[in-house]
């Protein structure tokens, strides 16, 4: 406890965590406002899944933060005293991926039903009822995605160790990397089926049960990724906590 109390007071003594969980929100919220407040027609009608197109946007402003948490100590060396106090490492990495992940699995439990709340109030006449597991999923692992988002990038900041260095590979990645994939002649479009954050796409859509339209109608395409929602939680979950345990082995075994 004394270990997660301390990582938080550190989170939160500074000023990047606040900007950057206001950021996200404003950026997830405020796509949501902008999708539902496009004309209601036969070729877009808001439905659950729509509320929740601006998540890409927030989990990369998310991934920033929990990047920085790290990178921040290590550009003014405050974890050679983390390190000195804790000699082991690993609890306190441990403590300030668990203190990221539970602000960023706030973050994205506020930003989710911040933003189905708007899109209801824009489009009342709109199908919008959280009636099935589908739609629950849909909204509230927005929440569950963003906490293991942060544990990646808490790891690839140990990693890395620089912030202009670690945010950019993570936001390169996340935004161009994966969707580039697909243009490599005759696999690409297999190897983009278990690319990290398409595979976290199907946890979050499925099938297309809360979105009731085509495959690829709309700004944002279901996920290609050939797992079940269950599954596809799992494996990302497990490339994110396989990433740390490879930062924290690694951290330990090198001067801070």
């Amino acid at each position: 406890m004394t270990l997660l109390a301390v990582e938080r007071i550190k989170l939160f003594s500074t000023r990047s965590p606040w900007w950057c969980a206001l950021t996200a929100l404003v950026l997830s919220v405020g796509f949501a406002a902008l999708i539902a407040g496009t004309r209601e027609d036969a070729e877009f009608t808001a439905t659950v899944a729509s509320t929740q197109y601006g998540y890409d946007l927030g989990v990369t402003v998310i991934m920033a933060l929990a990047a920085l948490s790290v990178t921040t100590e290590y550009r003014f060396g405050t974890i050679r005293t983390t390190f000195q106090a804790v000699p082991r490492r690993s609890p306190a990495l441990l403590a300030k991926t668990a203190v990221v992940a539970t602000l960023a699995f706030v973050i994205g439990e506020v930003s989710a039903f911040g933003s189905w709340s708007v899109a209801t109030l824009l489009q009342p006449h709109a199908d919008l009822a959280l009636n099935s597991s589908a739609d629950w999923i849909n909204v509230t692992g927005v929440g569950v995605l963003y906490a293991l988002a942060a544990v990646l990038a808490v790891a690839v900041g140990v990693l890395v160790r620089h912030s202009a260095g670690a945010i950019a590979l993570l936001l390169v990645y996340a935004l161009a990397v994966e969707k580039l994939v697909q243009l490599v002649p005759g696999v690409g479009k297999n190897i983009y089926q278990w690319m990290p954050f398409n595979v976290a796409g199907k946890f979050l859509t499925g099938t297309g049960a809360s979105n009731s339209r085509a495959h690829g109608a709309g700004p944002v395409s279901l996920s290609t990724s050939p797992l079940a929602q269950g599954w596809a939680l799992a494996y990302f979950a497990t490339i994110a906590f396989v990433l740390l345990a490879i930062a924290i082995t690694t951290a330990k075994n090198r001067d801070a």
